[in-house]
């Protein structure tokens, strides 16, 4: 499925959060925070820039995406879902005993899944590990890295962000979910990151700021990437944590708790009525700057 237009993409985005909160609400655990701000360039990823096909997972062909900050698996989930990945009513399935959706992705347990996660950190060393053996065997397919700013407080991190800039991997994009919370309360406080794009920079990196909800500017982010030789590229995407819902949007306390039922039926009344507000939208009906792009393989 191709969608070409930021209407269509804010559209799929908001599906997407109503899963998100559908599936927490029987699993009764989980994270709200990431997933529902991370879902527009998810959206994006998935829909509009990456090549895959669902049909095949195992594709040599395609993109590979690797998702660092697994704990934001439900945003995953309904991506790949809504993909063709597996049928959408398993995703109710999500925590439960013998699911292949669990808390953290397992790729022995759902076919489309590249990397196995649980502890921080260390998405982005398997991903440099993907994009240099792509480049080692003149491979076209690129690799992206969704990320967590928290998780830049972990030195494993920022060995691989040396490796990738040493080995010249511009076929690797790392997208940073920077939403300034993590478990504990805001990154700043537990342990500042500062500026993240003057720091990639001076390890070697493209170095790009953009708001996570514009979907223009991601675009044109992934656009500009795509175009970067001889360096990988970071994406600090600035979002909103629990966009969408208003009890949860930039509170951390939401970072790691599902929603109860009356919760949960506040949150999707609110993404109910801001759906119809974007069928009713006529500024988000322009076409991208990138065009028509097949997503999956022949």
């Amino acid at each position: 499925m191709m969608l070409e237009t930021p209407r269509e993409l804010s559209l799929m985005a908001n599906s997407m959060r109503q899963d998100v909160v559908r599936m927490l609400l029987p699993a009764e655990s989980g994270h709200t925070a990431g997933p529902l701000g991370m879902a527009d360039v998810f959206s994006i990823l998935f829909f509009h820039e990456m090549k895959y096909n669902a049909a095949q997972p195992k594709w040599e062909g395609r993109d590979r995406f690797v998702l660092s900050n697994g704990h934001i698996c439900p945003i995953l989930y309904a991506a790949m879902a809504r993909a063709g990945f597996f049928p959408l009513e398993e995703l109710m399935t999500l925590r439960k005993m013998g699911s292949r959706l669990q808390g953290h992705p397992s790729m022995h347990r759902l076919p489309g899944i590249e990397n196995s996660s649980g502890p921080l950190g260390e998405g982005l060393a398997i991903a440099c590990g993907m994009a240099l053996s792509g480049k080692m065997d003149k491979s076209e397919w690129r690799v992206y890295c969704a990320m967590s700013d928290g998780e830049h407080q972990e030195g494993s991190t920022w060995e691989a962000v040396m490796l990738a800039a040493k080995y010249k991997l511009d076929n690797l994009v790392a997208v940073c979910d920077r939403n300034f919370i993590q478990i504990d309360g805001g990154t700043e406080d537990v342990m500042p990151l500062g500026d993240m794009a003057e720091k990639y920079r001076a390890f070697g990196w493209h170095a790009i700021e953009a708001d996570g909800h514009d979907y223009d500017a991601m675009i044109s982010a992934l656009d500009e990437a795509r175009a970067t030789k001889g360096k990988p590229t970071m994406i600090i995407a600035k979002t909103v944590p629990g966009k969408g819902v208003s009890f949860a949007e930039n509170n951390y306390k939401w970072h790691g708790v599902a929603p109860k039922p009356e919760e949960a039926a506040k949150a999707l009344a609110e993404l109910e009525a801001e759906r119809k507000k974007i069928e009713q939208s006529e500024g988000l009906r322009e076409t991208s700057s990138r065009g028509s792009k097949k997503i999956e393989a022949e």
